[in-house]
């Protein structure tokens, strides 16, 4: 068990031992977000097939939930969904708030029923925070909605480009997307931690949206640090899965061979971004010691 989990766990003063305090905790979960459910409009294999055009407006969405993610309409932007607004996150990094008209060819939401809450007063990466969940879940067969609120050191996100008919599949759109760079940034981060059988269905593992406290920007998260903040999670046992019905859906390959390996490669595409972005703070920060050294030394 992590040291991350061990420090939460004293910290909570209920005078049991870990592994009790972790099985009591996941009895919580149960019961408390058992009766939620994960509301989730079409697959993600459609939108992989270029399914980018749906008929649930937002205003019908925020019937079924006020806490998640998604996409709009021509795969024009990021949907984000938190404190019953809705957000769209732009392919120039920029946010706004939803309108109730606009609709959605794809999203997940549910009505946020958080079982654990964490504080954080030290860095902590993706992958610890990641960890973090994984150990204090009982099962990777469990959904698990998620929400972080703080400071981040730095987000990495990208935002795919809206597209227009006819329309490329998605491993062809997401070629030309724009990534950014968020420092020193507070915001909100929206996610889910779906099981591996849901490949195709949704997105297997995690899959987080961010956007910054003043609204202004954010997007599809890559990569992130947290320098300190709040992380709040709660285990979903349901999921309603409402199919769309007209052409385009009805006449897509939703199974198709490489299925798999198509989100896979959108996925290593995205870490990809991230190296890059990494690279360049690099080469800025190394310029910028060089330009530093030689004014020193002249």
């Amino acid at each position: 068990m992590s040291a991350l989990v061990e420090e939460y766990c004293m910290n909570q003063n209920h005078g049991c031992s870990c592994a009790q305090h972790l099985a009591q905790g996941f009895a919580s979960q149960s019961a408390t977000t058992g009766e939620g459910e994960i509301y989730q409009i079409s697959l993600m294999s459609a939108l992989i097939g270029g399914v980018y055009e749906g008929d649930v407006t937002i205003a019908e969405l925020l019937r079924h939930g006020d806490f998640g993610l998604g996409t709009f309409n021509h795969l024009d932007g990021e949907l984000i969904a938190f404190d019953q607004e809705i957000h769209q996150l732009r392919a120039d990094g920029s946010a706004r708030p939803a309108r109730q008209d606009q609709k959605t060819p794809f999203a997940v939401v549910t009505f946020f029923k958080p079982s654990v809450t964490q504080h954080f007063e030290r860095p902590i990466t993706k992958a610890q925070l990641h960890q973090c969940i994984d150990e204090q879940v009982a099962s990777p067969n469990l959904f698990c909605a998620l929400r972080v609120d703080g400071e981040f050191s730095h987000v990495e996100t990208r935002t795919v480009p809206r597209q227009e008919r006819p329309y490329k599949p998605m491993l062809e759109a997401i070629e030309a997307q724009p990534t950014f760079a968020f420092t020193q940034s507070r915001g909100t981060l929206v996610g889910f931690r779906s099981p591996d059988y849901m490949q195709g269905i949704g997105v297997a593992g995690y899959h987080e949206h961010f956007v910054t406290d003043d609204r202004n920007g954010g997007g599809h998260v890559l990569d992130y640090q947290l320098e300190r903040g709040r992380l709040q999670f709660g285990v979903i046992t349901r999921l309603n899965l409402q199919l769309p019905h007209d052409a385009d859906f009805l006449r897509t390959n939703l199974c198709p061979e490489d299925l798999d390996s198509a989100i896979r490669s959108a996925k290593a595409k995205q870490a990809c971004a991230v190296l890059a972005a990494a690279q360049q703070r690099r080469s800025i920060f190394y310029f910028m010691r060089w330009n530093h050294e030689t004014a020193y030394n002249g």
